[in-house]
């Protein structure tokens, strides 16, 4: 599949810096024990330390791997459903996280690769996602089920995910990616996008956040077109998070968002707790085109989670699609 919406690189990451940094994570304070850090943030690429979810790691055969991570009890972004439940998007983050470190810090890819995504699937169980007292301690199984190599060299990865919190299930997710040497990648990419004088598409207006399930017009990533449940795609490169650094193209938790937010605007507005999502990643989102956002509410058994599928389109080609399975939040 030639597809992708990750570009998580960024010139500014120091592969130096960051293998100097990766014993930090077990250092030991004496009379403290084991301290609890973040993983070097180069190795999930992200710029802000803020950002990191995981916090170690270890092999535990050639396949599987035993991972830690925390969630806060409150995120600038990922803000608890409605002050319940942890942000289910947060647990894609924290899974698709994983992928990135497991490249290099497993897998032997050098910093400068770019990592394309496939396809990401995630289901949660609300009752696991409760804000607590204190931030989320979370334990992660991961099983490598597709390692692609050339030669000696990772081309691709598929791998499973299972979160939990105190030995109860809090979230499993699927994700599949490729990985381009940067010589291939350039050559995949449209000339402009390398230009100087490279610009995103201008700022669009945001839909009213209550009309997503937001509360700050600077999240809303859908802009109104006029017609029903259907939108333009609002792509704001100063937003710190979903453009946590510089990218060529527009990252896929721009488009999970958009999955989420259309996805509540055909349930009525209110805030929805996504239960499920099957994503795949078709095309390149590009910056500088408008990108159309449609949502489709599917039948259901009666009783059912309510699920909605959302897709982007581009230059009249279909750039993802993704099916959120939601119920209510109240």
């Amino acid at each position: 599949m030639t597809a992708s919406t990750f570009r998580i690189e960024d010139p500014s990451f120091d592969q130096m810096a960051a293998q100097t940094a990766l014993p930090s994570f077990s250092a030991a304070v004496p009379g403290h024990g084991k301290l609890t850090t973040t993983v070097p943030r180069e190795l999930v690429h992200r710029a802000a330390v803020a950002e990191v979810m995981l916090t170690g790691w270890q092999r535990l055969d050639d396949n599987h791997f035993g991972m830690t991570a925390q969630w806060p009890r409150g995120h600038s972004f990922f803000t608890p459903v409605e002050g319940v439940h942890h942000d289910p998007l947060i647990a894609a983050e924290t899974i698709r996280q994983i992928g990135s470190l497991l490249a290099h810090a497993e897998f032997g890819v050098p910093f400068g690769h770019q990592f394309l995504l496939e396809e990401l699937s995630l289901t949660v169980h609300p009752e696991q996602l409760r804000v607590g007292g204190t931030p989320a301690a979370l334990d992660l199984e991961v099983l490598c089920k597709e390692v692609r190599k050339r030669g000696n060299r990772l081309t691709g990865l598929c791998y499973e995910t299972t979160v939990l919190r105190e030995g109860r299930l809090a979230a499993s997710g699927r994700i599949s990616f490729g990985c381009i040497a940067p010589a291939v990648y350039r050559r995949l990419r449209p000339e402009r996008v390398f230009a100087a004088d490279h610009r995103p598409i201008g700022l669009t207006a945001p839909l009213a956040p209550q009309s997503v399930g937001r509360t700050a017009p600077a999240d809303v990533v859908l802009s109104p077109t006029g017609e029903p449940n259907h939108w333009q795609l609002r792509v704001d490169t100063r937003h710190p998070v979903l453009f946590d650094h510089q990218v060529d193209h527009i990252p896929g938790m721009v488009l999970l968002e958009a999955a989420r937010q259309g996805a509540a605007a055909v349930l009525g507005g209110s805030p929805i707790l996504p239960l499920g999502l099957e994503c795949e990643f078709k095309k390149y989102a590009e910056l500088d085109r408008p990108c159309l956002i449609d949502a489709l509410r599917l039948p259901t058994a009666s009783g059912a989670p309510a699920a909605v599928l959302v897709t982007g389109h581009q230059d009249g080609e279909i750039v993802f699609s993704a099916t959120v399975t939601a119920a209510s939040a109240g």
